[in-house]
């Protein structure tokens, strides 16, 4: 039964474009046609897409593709095996990706750990802005209020030991 170039592109899930790149490439004869001048396809030529649509399902190039169709039946085996090595790499490169940037991911955890700003700083800064003592522990008490995750997030960011942070927050839990 002849197949328009557009039945035949549903028929394989395929866009019509895709056909006639697929026909240029040589892995579809060309079309022959019709009295109208429009592209005829043969269930060969179905049958044949479809492989194509198989490969490429399976990750093979279209040069790799194009050699196997056009290599007697059971040739292809060779073809199939490079390809997979070639994958093998791929996905080697691809892990080796993975590693670096969990490594990138390891030295910004390592920089949010480093001592940039301690509790005495912390202290210092908050006393140049003018806060007394009795306003910095309310200072505590509102942050503990409020978010006490971040609170805790925030004294270890500090850098106090976590026996200090556990007394801070502790303190900062009861009510005034």
């Amino acid at each position: 039964m002849p197949l328009t170039i557009t039945k035949l592109a549903r028929a394989c899930g395929l866009s019509r474009t895709t056909v006639l790149y697929y026909e240029s490439l040589g892995l579809l004869k060309a079309a022959r046609r019709s009295s109208g001048n429009y592209r005829i396809y043969t269930d060969a030529d179905m049958a044949r897409l479809r492989q194509v649509c198989v490969y490429r399902g399976a990750g093979l190039k279209l040069g790799d593709i194009r050699s196997i169709l056009d290599r007697p039946r059971g040739e292809a085996a060779g073809v199939l095996q490079r390809r997979m090595l070639e994958i093998g790499r791929e996905i080697e490169t691809l892990r080796e990706h993975q590693r670096a940037i969990a490594r990138l991911i390891g030295g910004t955890n390592r920089l949010r750990r480093e001592r940039m700003v301690t509790k005495q700083k912390w202290v210092e800064i908050m006393r140049a802005a003018g806060f007394s003592e009795q306003q910095m522990r309310r200072w505590h008490c509102e942050f503990e209020k409020s978010a006490p995750a971040e609170h805790q997030e925030f004294l270890e960011f500090l850098h106090i030991p976590p026996d200090e942070v556990k007394h801070i927050r502790d303190w900062s839990a009861k009510p005034s």
